[in-house]
């Protein structure tokens, strides 16, 4: 059977698959000339010419488009444009869906799988005949997942951000998705807003594809993955309805059979300066706290050493320079078209690593032109002084995620000050402790509440093994009859998250958790709490004989969860917590992208 054969037994077409010069990992798939290499070409022929598998680069394409993710569901679109640009570069795109997740979907929360959907991610990098991959996310967990698969398996990976929605506005202002959320609902409560009219902004606030256009998590996760180094320069911030995202995801797809031929893998690009610039990033531009957890955990993977203090000694001093809200006034599309990102940094670009590497191959800082703050801004423009403010005139002069530590947050909480109210920022009353979330909703409207407005709210068991998942629930609404007096934010303190839209004096991510043991689950309503974030305190006034005495109530125990089985489980068995970036005890570092043994 040789007249259809080379001299060499194969088929025309394959002989080139040991032809040329670099030898990628696919070609452990489908450069030999036994049975295994055949069936890995067969099956994925269909249609596919034969030069697809002369050793160009297959680039994977992680995709995390759903319909059930809305904020990532034009992820499709965008795919088209980086296969074209792979195609163009002399690759071969794959399109790879991944586990999505949909932060205004999930229950109970988005964060509980977080770890699965960077775990799934990981293992089919690993498993399948791929060189390199582009990370396509945008709702708040799906990039920080994504980045943490990557960082595991160390194959070359560029992001693709999905960049915000545009503009929505209601009766002629504008309306920030999430932020206005929690903003109505309280006015619906308060009796300031109609019931009909808070619904009839409902279908005002989602203008167009794309994640939230507030500085939420998806916004900062974005514009950070840009800081690390982790997406083409510019791209990061660019609306998901802009048809330069497009342009910018075909240029990655280009970039991506870059960076296999030169292997820029994220062991290779990203340091601890990586990780400083995206501190010093998430100061200047006002972002979630939801990036802290996220951060750490991305560190985890790549054996960084990166601590809750990094985010205090790196981000304090950091002016705010983006005038967005929760902590501002405007919206993501007013950030693009006021400069973007690169205006941002080139601000602050004295405080950046100079050596901290990008996908380009060049330091991140190559990118923010070359002229001295204070004397020639001209290559690197604001093109709108109220959303990006210059340095000499910041929104806040020092900015940045305040770490607090205490007898109730032993290893750490954290504020975000400038979504804070100032006068609370140094703040004693006494606590008012709600036990879970259905104890919270059970009482908090009650009229005979006994609370004022000095009163310290306190939700427990809502950490990653109490809820589970950490969920955002941690800026909780405020009682009715203090709304109704004109009460717009008390302290509050929780071992939960809030979402990165959200605003108020609150105390988050306290460690350990109640569930845990942390002593957030001895605290008794009456306690006399003392937060002081200027001193970087968060304690409760109980005699130390009285304190070391106490036991976590039975209705405190009862609150937290119990999963008898899968993810649940598996999950609140080896979940860390929050001041380590609560990943899986097994999943912190990497296994590297080799695997020994064939399928057949």
């Amino acid at each position: 059977m040789t007249s259809a054969l080379t001299g060499t037994g194969l088929p025309d077409g394959v002989l080139a698959v040991t032809q040329r010069p670099t030898e990628h990992r696919s070609s452990q798939w489908y450069g030999g000339h036994d049975r295994n290499s055949y069936i890995h070409r067969a099956w994925m022929r269909r249609g596919v010419p034969s030069h697809a598998f002369d050793g160009r680069p297959q680039i994977a394409i992680a995709n995390t488009a759903s319909d059930l993710t809305p904020c990532n569901a034009h992820l499709n679109e965008v795919g088209r444009s980086v296969e074209q640009g792979v195609y163009e570069a002399g690759g071969i795109p794959l399109n790879l869906p991944v586990v999505s997740l949909g932060e205004t979907n999930v229950r109970p929360t988005a964060m509980l799988w977080r770890n699965m959907a960077a775990m799934a991610t990981e293992e089919m990098l690993r498993a399948n005949p791929i060189d390199g991959v582009v990370l396509l996310g945008g709702c708040d967990k799906t990039i920080p997942a994504l980045l943490m698969a990557a960082a595991s398996v160390d194959l070359p990976a560029v992001v693709v951000p999905g960049g915000p929605m545009l503009n929505g506005t209601f009766r002629g202002v504008p309306l920030g998705c999430g932020t206005d959320v929690w903003r109505l609902s309280e006015e619906v409560r308060a009796g300031t807003l109609s019931e009909a009219d808070f619904l009839r902004s409902e279908s005002s606030m989602i203008r167009s594809r794309g994640h939230c256009n507030t500085m939420g998590t998806a916004s900062t996760m974005g514009l950070l993955a840009e800081a690390l180094g982790a997406t083409l320069p510019g791209i990061a911030g660019t609306p998901a309805a802009d048809s330069r995202l497009l342009e910018g995801a075909h240029a990655t797809g280009r970039l991506a059979v870059e960076m296999v031929e030169q292997q820029r893998t994220p062991s290779t690009l990203f340091s601890r300066g990586s990780f400083l610039n995206a501190i010093v990033a998430l100061a200047a531009i006002g972002g979630s706290t939801n990036a802290v957890v996220h951060l750490l955990a991305i560190a985890g993977r790549l054996g960084i050493e990166l601590t809750l203090d990094d985010f205090d000694r790196t981000g304090s001093g950091v002016p705010l320079l983006v005038d967005l809200q929760p902590a501002g006034r405007f919206l993501m599309e007013d950030l693009h078209r006021a400069g973007g990102l690169h205006a941002v940094l080139h601000q602050v670009r004295d405080l950046l690593d100079p050596e901290a590497l990008t996908v380009t191959g060049k330091p991140l800082v190559s990118h923010l032109g070359h002229s001295t703050i204070g004397t020639d801004d001209a290559d690197v423009p604001i093109w709108d002084a109220e959303v990006i403010r210059p340095r000499t005139e910041p929104v806040l002069a020092d900015a940045g995620i305040a770490v607090l530590r205490g007898n109730l947050a032993p290893d750490g909480a954290v504020i975000k000050p400038a979504a804070a109210s100032a006068h609370l920022l140094r703040h004693r009353g006494r606590a008012l402790v709600f036990d879970s979330v259905e104890d919270l909703h059970a009482r908090l409207d009650d009229p005979d509440l006994e609370v004022d407005a000095d009163t310290v709210l306190v939700l427990r068991g809502c950490g990653p093994r109490g809820y589970p998942g950490m969920p955002e629930v941690a800026n909780l609404p405020l009682p009715p009859k203090l709304l109704a007096q004109g009460v717009r934010d008390m302290v509050r303190i929780c071992d939960g998250r809030m979402s990165g839209t959200a605003y108020g004096t609150v105390v988050l991510h306290v460690a350990p958790e109640a569930a845990a043991g942390g002593p957030l689950g001895l605290v008794r309503t009456g306690d006399v709490i003392v937060l002081d974030v200027e001193a970087r305190r968060l304690d409760v006034e109980v005699p130390p004989e009285e304190w070391a005495a106490r036991q976590p109530s039975e209705a405190t125990v009862a609150g937290f969860a119990a999963p008898t089985r899968g993810w649940e489980r598996l999950y609140v068995e080896t979940v860390g917590q929050a001041d380590t970036g609560a990943d899986l005890d097994f999943l912190v570092g990497s296994s590297g992208n080799q695997v020994a043994r064939e399928s057949h």
